[in-house]
């Protein structure tokens, strides 16, 4: 395979399926990233948003499906299954969060699934779901990217939720007054009053840094090792059409290599963005000051 051609290859497996207003004032789907990026901040990744929602809809009906056949006798696979998560999360949840809220279980068994299901599919072979979307639109140019925590929109939503309930839950808690305080007199304090009007701007300026990290450490932690294992599935796929027998069947095992051990982090990172909810809503929920 040549340079060019591989290349090629990387970034349209990289780039995703762009809806938005085109240069001549239309709308209609970007053909080139140079056209998606044309398209500005109201361009939406039609593949991103949709593959969420699916995985979102197979996740409830899933649950759905286990609470109207759960039985108190000789339970089925299903239901042992999603007994087991439920406990799993529920015991995540009375370790780390301190206060009490119905949300947060929920919330947390949610977030873990969803993302998990997200996650899960970097384990298809990465030209399987672009090659069925160039057969059904006919257009074998078409780009299309199936996993949504490789994109930092999906990400980012997600944790920009999660930042809205922290905000939310701060303010129920300590009230509007708490949450300022909360964020202009520590981590320094002073008895005098003068001094301690002239630490608010430093105070303020350490506790919303710290407070802003918080959303934008838990979505780039997530994209970031997706992103990072998504590439290398596309870098051994791009070892198959090399051409050469021995560097195909390096490939082979590379890929399945590789897939066993993206299983730990696809669970993992599911799981550390979970408890990263968990604990931040435990701290929004604390009133110590």
């Amino acid at each position: 395979m040549a340079a060019e051609t591989a290349s090629g290859y990387i970034q349209h497996h990289l780039q995703n399926l762009t809806f938005g207003k085109l240069a001549d004032g239309s709308w209609g789907f970007a053909h080139s990233a140079a056209e998606a990026k044309a398209m500005g901040f109201w361009a939406f990744h039609v593949d991103t948003l949709g593959w969420s929602v699916a995985l979102g809809l197979i996740f409830v009906l899933l649950f759905r499906l286990a609470a109207r056949k759960a039985t108190s006798g000789q339970p089925g696979r299903l239901q042992n299954f999603v007994e087991v998560l439920v406990e799993f999360v529920d015991g995540s949840v009375k370790d780390s969060f301190h206060g009490r809220s119905a949300v947060i279980a929920p919330l947390a068994l949610t977030i873990f699934a969803w993302v998990f299901l997200m996650n899960a599919i970097d384990l298809i072979p990465v030209d399987w779901i672009p090659q069925i979307a160039a057969k059904l639109t006919g257009d074998h140019e078409i780009p299309f990217r199936a996993v949504p925590t490789t994109d930092p929109n999906a990400t980012l939503g997600m944790a920009f939720s999660v930042f809205a309930l922290i905000i939310f839950y701060s303010i129920k808690v300590k009230g509007l007054g708490g949450f300022i305080g909360e964020l202009t007199l520590h981590p320094f304090s002073s008895k005098n009053m003068a001094v301690q009007i002239l630490l608010i701007p430093v105070n303020f300026l350490l506790e919303f840094v710290t407070l802003i990290a918080k959303p934008i450490s838990l979505a780039l932690r997530l994209f970031g090792n997706m992103y990072a294992g998504e590439l290398v599935f596309i870098l051994i796929a791009v070892m198959f059409g090399s051409g050469l027998l021995w560097l195909s069947g390096l490939g082979v095992a590379l890929q399945w290599a590789w897939a066993v051990f993206h299983i730990l982090i696809i669970t993992l990172q599911a799981f550390i963005f979970m408890m990263l909810t968990i604990v931040y809503l435990s701290m929004a929920h604390e009133d110590n000051h």
